[in-house]
């Protein structure tokens, strides 16, 4: 057993996890809300500015807890933030209000920069 943790931090600023579930119920699931549409939304915005698994991930994901039929759930980590009801149509959107533009707004510096500010706010 090896433990990667440093590498993986050094090299992966974040994760976005997409939920794909698909349930046998009468229960709203992401897959039938768009969840793979949504995936690969994610995916192609990510490799359009050449983010896509460096420095941030996609993971494919059950249930997040926040099925819906009105789209899909997201989450990202280490930020913490959680999406529900997310069509593919405004993946754009949402990834730029979290990574910027051309995410840019990614990575370890980044991230003591919102803390920081997220403390003077406080």
């Amino acid at each position: 057993m090896q433990r990667q943790t440093d590498r993986q931090r050094d090299r992966l600023a974040a994760q976005v996890f997409v939920c794909t579930n698909d349930r046998d119920a009468d229960y709203a699931c992401c897959a039938d809300a768009g969840g793979e549409e949504t995936l690969e939304a994610v995916k192609s915005w990510l490799r359009d500015r050449n983010a896509f698994w460096n420095p941030i991930s996609v993971i494919e994901t059950g249930c997040l807890g926040l099925c819906s039929e009105d789209g899909t759930a997201i989450a990202i980590q280490p930020r913490d933030e959680w999406y529900s009801d997310v069509r593919p149509a405004e993946v754009p959107d949402l990834l730029e209000s979290e990574f910027g533009p051309d995410a840019e707004r990614v990575g370890a510096a980044y991230h003591r920069r919102r803390e920081a500010n997220d403390s003077d706010a406080a």
